[in-house]
């Protein structure tokens, strides 16, 4: 029978030795890889539990590359088609455009370059850049990634009540830098998961199956929408001139170091996985969720005709929206948890 990629056969296990076990290889992918009796081949055991067996000698990643021309995207569309290539795995990046153009285009590539992780310029002429990516989608663990993420939205959220509580306002001058941080470190992660999908070498390296990477962008995507209502609080701090630390005491605030535990509690559950700890943070923040929306209530029905009640509001607001997506977060981790403790049976 003929056997190419993408099919299956089903071959006996036999017993060579008291504790050795043998399995004979298709010929075919055998004489595909050139292999001869006595050659090395490697054998993976996945994350998932399957074993992959790849000719050692030729096993290496495959590299990904794109030509854009400027003269077959839309006008100032080529940042999105970078950002498109970088998430999508590529490893080269090939620009041509004309030399009286070069000017924009560089803007562009610039703005790429800040917000994404290992690209470089290897090449430039008048009508020519190609980039290249210095970082294996294997480096860098996700879990780590993860980290910084909850380290920048949680140190911009201490800062902001220190602002509120009568601190330099110089303390969120850099909330946007943070911010866009985030965003890269968000774009990382999907790329990675994307070239994970298809590489089990990259899989491998981070000891993660398919199902378990999908879910850690899924927790990048939650942290990296409550950096954005961080962000929007540090803008309208910042943008509030007669904010004062009596402020400190209402709901809002007060809320905010509820969800700060709940999420520090949640990030050390990556690992530890307890049903019980997680439930308990999750409720926690549930409970804040309803004490901002009676709060928000209180403020519609008697004092919205206050420029302070505006403020108090919009605090509100994204307060509680920091606490819905850190519910969310929660779940995820329940979601893993639960998928770690399947029962497989035929």
């Amino acid at each position: 029978m003929a056997f190419n990629g993408g099919e299956y056969e089903v071959r006996k296990l036999q017993s060579t030795g008291g504790s050795t076990f043998t399995v004979s290889l298709p010929r075919p992918w055998v004489i595909k890889n050139n292999l001869q009796a006595r050659d090395s081949i490697r054998i993976d055991w996945t994350p998932g539990g399957e074993l992959r067996i790849s000719p050692f000698e030729t096993l290496k990643e495959v590299k990904n590359s794109i030509h854009f021309s400027t003269d077959k995207l839309p006008e100032k569309g080529l940042h999105d088609h970078l950002m498109g290539a970088y998430i999508s795995g590529v490893d080269t990046i090939k620009i041509s455009f004309k030399n009286e153009e070069r000017k924009k285009i560089k803007v562009q590539v610039r703005r790429f370059l800040r917000s994404t992780r290992g690209f470089e310029i290897y090449e430039e002429t008048d009508s020519i850049i190609q980039l290249i990516c210095l970082m294996n989608a294997g480096d860098m663990p996700l879990h780590a990634s993860l980290n910084r993420m909850y380290l920048q939205v949680t140190s911009l959220v201490r800062d902001i009540v220190s602002v509120i509580g009568g601190e330099d306002r110089e303390f969120l001058i850099d909330s946007e830098e943070r911010e866009n941080e985030v965003d890269a470190l968000l774009y990382l992660i999907e790329r990675q998961v994307r070239i994970l999908l298809e590489s089990h070498i990259v899989a491998s390296s981070l000891n993660l199956s398919r199902t378990q990477a999908l879910e850690y962008a899924n927790l990048a995507r939650s942290l990296e929408r409550m950096m954005d209502h961080a962000f929007s609080l540090a803008t309208l701090v910042q943008e509030t001139s007669d904010v004062k630390s009596k402020m400190i005491s209402n709901q809002p605030f007060e809320s905010l170091s509820i969800w700060q535990q709940s999420l520090k509690e949640l990030m050390i559950n990556i690992r530890t996985r307890d049903s019980f700890r997680i439930e308990e943070a999750r409720l926690n923040l549930k409970k804040v969720q309803k004490l901002l929306i009676l709060h928000e209530e209180d403020l519609l029905s008697n004092h919205f005709k206050n420029k302070g009640t505006v403020f108090d509001f919009a605090i509100s607001e994204s307060v509680r929206r920091l606490c819905a997506y850190a519910r969310d977060f929660g779940e995820i981790l329940l979601n893993m948890k639960i998928y770690s403790e399947l029962t497989r049976s035929n």
